[in-house]
């Protein structure tokens, strides 16, 4: 019974050794499966443009292989990516979300300066362009006279006419003139009786043909019985 009895534990020790053996070359696979997984999503962040995402991507994948002469083809590709959307979003005039992913092209390829020159002159040039355009508007802001009794930022203003008062009728029509051509006013004259139109009409064409005469005023009539005498002024342009 004894030769028996080692032989059989011999048979089982052999088993257990062989199945240990077999158990073995997966662990040894598993770590190039998850790299090769990981490089599939890269390329599909890349190919996808989810390239904050394939970025961060790339950073684990070099933090894993610091010498991996493989990435450097997929940092590559990211920053051509990123140098094609600051391309594209400064064609739709987003400079400021252009500067941002040249910012990332370039930081990917520090030592290729020149594959970014073209984008980089294109955004200074837009970028001094809406500088102008900002200037020129500050500058026009500042050569207009304030507005006197109108909100030139609102799409009208509607100001009761002193009727009872002529001396201060007249300061308001004047006041009213200088509004309407400063800031390129259409005026409707909303009045309670049809008589009061054309006189409120005169008194206010001359006032803005003294102002200037070039002045194309455009005056509409709306007789309103359940309102006072006024007049409506919407500018035609934003201050």
């Amino acid at each position: 019974m004894k030769p028996f009895a080692s032989r059989y534990l011999l048979l089982v020790a052999f088993t257990l050794l062989l199945g240990a053996c077999q158990s073995t070359p997966p662990a040894a696979t598993e770590a190039p499966d998850a790299r090769a997984t990981a490089i599939a999503q890269l390329e599909q962040s890349i190919a996808s443009s989810e390239l904050a995402t394939a970025e961060d991507q790339l950073n684990t994948l070099q933090a894993q292989a610091p010498n991996d002469p493989a990435l450097e083809q997929y940092q590559r590709q990211l920053a051509e990516a990123y140098l094609q959307r600051s391309q594209i979003v400064l064609q739709k005039g987003d400079v400021n979300a252009a500067a941002t992913a040249l910012s990332r092209a370039r930081a990917l390829m520090p030592k290729a300066p020149a594959l970014t020159g073209g984008v980089n002159s294109a955004i200074a040039h837009a970028r001094k362009a809406e500088l102008d355009k900002v200037e020129a508007a500050l500058k026009a802001a500042e050569a207009k006279p304030a507005a006197k009794l109108i909100d030139p930022t609102a799409p009208s203003t509607t100001i009761a006419l002193n009727i009872g008062d002529s001396r201060k009728l007249r300061r308001q029509l004047d006041a009213i003139a200088a509004d309407v051509v400063n800031y390129q006013c259409d005026v409707a004259i909303q009045a309670p009786r049809t008589q009061d139109y054309p006189w409120l009409a005169t008194l206010l064409t001359k006032r803005v043909k003294k102002l200037d005469a070039g002045f194309d005023l455009k005056i509409q009539r709306q007789i309103l019985r359940h309102v006072p005498a006024q007049l409506v002024l919407s500018p035609r342009k934003a201050p």
